[in-house]
């Protein structure tokens, strides 16, 4: 039997069964299988080809378990002759003792959990597997303050039942961490890297958040105005580059750092300038430049992201993206989400307050960054390939330098228009007059609200 990739769908494979003649293509999300039918038609047999449909949602290693159950091949997934029958340790979910020998309760990658089997201790050659196992024991036993030492291998027991049930949880856990970082680092087209962190509870990724590079308009919203024209400097800042055509400074000094105020527009170099890539005045299309890190806040506040790397003061960090919807469908969506107890949306208020930014379902790293009433990046408007001022791009930049390992924060109800901030309900714009959320941000100066 072999499994090959379906070519209309090329997310969805096909488990095919051997046999003469063609399978009929389907595309189907739903699981189905059907056995091999053998016709006697005179003294000639003829088999008819059969095929599984498997959810093309599904993740590799959901595959090769598949796979490896029913004795099954797929080149598109790994899962080869000849490592058919190969085995890899994912994770050790228990531990006992039987005649003075240690034996782990092994998870085989791309193995059903049916097929765990117990090893002894000499066969298990995954020191860090093994360092996580203990970890996560002392980290269950010092939650549950019993005060008590490891259960000693001299002992000859097996582990509690709560031990174990804590230890599996953990390990499916760092498991779905691992595969959500890959997927994310897939799906980025920025230079920096991102990794997950959850060192606080048992919450795995999220299941309704989906990675974006750039805006997702609603229908009927276009986000890019056609712009046929650029500037023709051949070494940017000119006389007549972006900025200055539109009326406004340069934002970038010479170190690629901001150099306007809080509330100017920022003009980039679009996709018809004559400039090539390196030019100076492109910053915040080529994405964030920094290695961040989704970490698990220990203080009741979800997610939130860190650099792992400094940032210099008035540095570009990340951008704000996901679905632009009307303000009108922000109010309704808003007050779903106050029920929840989150904040997503955005205001494009720069010039009118006609559109908002959606970043609950779709958006990159900015999703899980944190409010701060005393925050470390800023909100400027950025204008590339959509001169609509209604419909500006976000960018956050560093008002101070950043730690490397220091959380990234900026306050919701920052503008990033020049009209001044009040701290009165009454002046938020009308997807932010709702119910309102109490901060946890810690600050001196916290205002005691999210919105």
């Amino acid at each position: 039997m072999d499994l090959w990739s379906d070519p209309v769908n090329s997310s969805s494979y096909v488990l095919q069964s051997g046999g003469l003649g063609e399978s009929e293509h389907k595309s189907s999300a739903e699981f189905s299988f059907s056995t091999q039918l053998r016709h006697e038609m005179g003294k000639e047999s003829y088999f008819l080809i059969v095929a599984w449909y498997v959810p093309c949602l599904a993740a590799h290693e959901t595959l090769q378990e598949l796979c490896r159950k029913e004795n099954l091949t797929c080149k598109s997934i790994g899962i080869a002759n000849r490592n058919l029958k190969s085995y890899e340790v994912e994770y050790l979910c228990g531990y006992k003792v039987e005649e003075g020998t240690e034996y782990y309760l092994v998870k085989w990658k791309g193995w059903p959990e049916s097929t765990n089997t117990w090893e002894p201790l000499e066969n298990l050659k995954c020191p860090l597997l093994l360092q996580n196992f203990h970890n996560d024991q002392n980290e269950y036993l010092s939650r549950a303050k019993q005060g008590k030492a490891l259960i000693t291998r001299k002992h000859g027991k097996a582990l509690k039942p709560a031990v174990v049930d804590y230890i599996v949880k953990k390990a499916k856990q760092r498991v779905a961490l691992q595969r959500w970082k890959e997927e994310l680092n897939r799906k980025k087209n920025h230079k920096g890297m991102i990794l997950v962190e959850n060192t606080v509870d048992l919450e795995g990724p999220p299941l309704d958040f989906y990675y974006i590079n750039e805006y997702k308009p609603a229908p009927g919203i276009n986000v890019i105005n056609g712009i046929t024209t650029g500037c023709e400097c051949s070494d940017c800042p000119a006389e007549k580059c972006c900025p200055k055509e539109a009326g406004c400074l340069l934002a970038y000094n010479k170190y690629r750092q901001l150099k306007i105020q809080p509330g100017l527009p920022i003009y980039e170099c679009n996709s018809f300038c004559r400039c090539g890539p390196d030019c100076p005045n492109r910053i915040v299309q080529k994405g964030t430049p920094y290695s961040l890190c989704i970490f698990r806040t220990n203080n009741g506040r979800g997610w939130g992201v860190k650099t792992l790397q400094k940032i210099k003061t008035n540095s570009f960090v990340m951008e704000y993206v996901g679905e632009v919807i009307t303000s009108e469908e922000a109010e309704r969506r808003g007050q779903l989400y106050d029920n929840q107890g989150n904040t997503y949306l955005f205001d494009l208020d720069y010039d009118s307050d006609e559109f908002t930014v959606d970043a609950a379902r779709y958006g990159n790293v900015s999703h899980f960054v944190n409010h701060s009433c005393d925050p470390n990046l800023q909100v400027f408007n950025v204008f590339i390939d959509n001169l609509d001022l209604r419909l500006p791009r976000i960018a956050l930049f560093s008002t101070r330098p950043i730690k490397a390992g220091e959380e990234l924060t900026f306050d919701y109800q920052m503008k990033g228009s020049i009209d001044p901030i009040s701290d009165s309900a009454d002046a938020l714009s009308p997807a932010r007059k709702r119910t309102r959320t109490v901060c946890k941000c810690g600050a001196v100066c916290c205002r005691g609200y999210l919105n």
